[in-house]
């Protein structure tokens, strides 16, 4: 089992004042301290490179959860080295930092995919379409659609109970783009949370609930919540899985996830640069995000992104929003390029 790391800022300055048990050595340096916040989606990520960093570093390793949009934040404020995001950074986010004097480095960290979960209990929700996961989470269906039988004949005429993620949460954006075609466009009538655990719990034990979240939780979780294959354009209904999500397949919610480094801490904390070579050296990344139920950046991706983080190029692949359909290819293209 994984030790569990110092989670937040206010954990580590607690940990580095105190002295009670292990006094420092006189004229002894505090061990440099590593901040990453930002995506719970990230997180479990986060926590297994930050823990085996950790571990050969000396370093110490805080790793925070207060959403993407949060860890944007704070990563503009000067707060965080590292934001975790589960989606690219907006262009309302980008210029706070620029305003702030952060430049950011962004760098593909692992591949996802979204899934949509139901209870095992649930006999009948195996497959469905986007237009009808549409139906469910479009803003219009607030107040108005609230029965299974709403959305497909054939379905139960029983009362539908949505989880999803929260309104701060890169899941919540990229979800609603993919499915909603707007990032952002969702009905607000569901139980939002950036804890996945309150989606697994809301939903397994309930027939007639449905919510979404990353794969991995999925994973962790297998048997208490089953997921609603997606039927393609083809007509085939394709599942969240590792293999799908590496080969595109699983579309519209196959995604990259994003480590964003501030080139600040880059330049001024050697152990921040430290951290990324680790991190992105596939005989570290590989094993360590699989074991999370994450899927790994193909590993020509792995030097690439080390000579975009070591070139210090900043800025974003994106357009300042999720674009649907991206895969590691591009990512490879765009660490190769820019």
């Amino acid at each position: 089992m994984r030790v569990t790391l110092l989670i937040g800022v206010a954990a580590a300055a607690l940990a580095l004042a105190a002295c009670g048990d292990n006094p420092a050595k006189p004229g002894a340096a505090a061990p440099a301290v590593l901040l990453i916040d930002g995506s719970s989606t990230v997180y479990p990520i986060s926590e297994a490179l930050g823990e085996e960093f950790q571990n050969t570093s000396g370093a110490r390793v805080t790793v925070g959860l207060s959403g993407t949009g949060g860890g944007f934040k704070k990563l503009c404020r000067g707060e965080i080295d590292i934001a975790g995001a589960s989606r690219p950074i907006k262009a309302e986010e980008a210029k706070a930092c620029a305003d702030a004097g952060i430049e950011v480095i962004e760098l593909p960290v692992a591949l996802d995919a979204l899934a949509v979960v139901v209870s095992p209990q649930n006999t009948f929700a195996d497959c469905m379409t986007v237009d009808e996961l549409k139906t469910l989470w479009q803003p219009s269906a607030q107040g108005k659609i609230s029965n299974w039988s709403q959305v497909r004949a054939g379905f139960p005429a029983e009362p539908v109970k949505l989880f999803g993620a929260g309104t701060d949460s890169g899941t919540f954006d990229y979800f609603t783009k993919a499915i909603n075609g707007e990032e952002g466009a969702s009905r607000g009538d569901y139980t939002a949370t950036e804890d996945d655990n309150v989606t697994i719990n809301g939903v397994s034990g309930d027939a007639d609930a449905l919510g979404y979240l990353g794969l991995a939780y999925l994973t962790e979780n297998a048997g208490k919540v089953k997921a609603v294959q997606i039927r393609q354009a083809d007509g085939s209904c394709v599942g969240p899985s590792a293999a799908t999500a590496r080969n595109a397949s699983y579309q519209p919610l196959s995604r990259p996830l994003f480590y964003y480094v501030s080139k600040k801490s880059a330049d001024e904390r050697p152990h921040v640069a430290a951290f990324i070579k680790f991190a992105f050296d596939p005989t570290h990344a590989e094993p360590l995000v699989s074991e999370v139920g994450y899927v790994p950046l193909p590993t020509a991706a792995y030097p690439l992104a080390i000579a975009k983080f070591e070139a210090r190029r900043t800025g974003s692949f994106f357009d300042g929003g999720s674009k649907v359909g991206v895969t590691a290819e591009d990512l490879v293209a765009d660490a190769a390029q820019k």
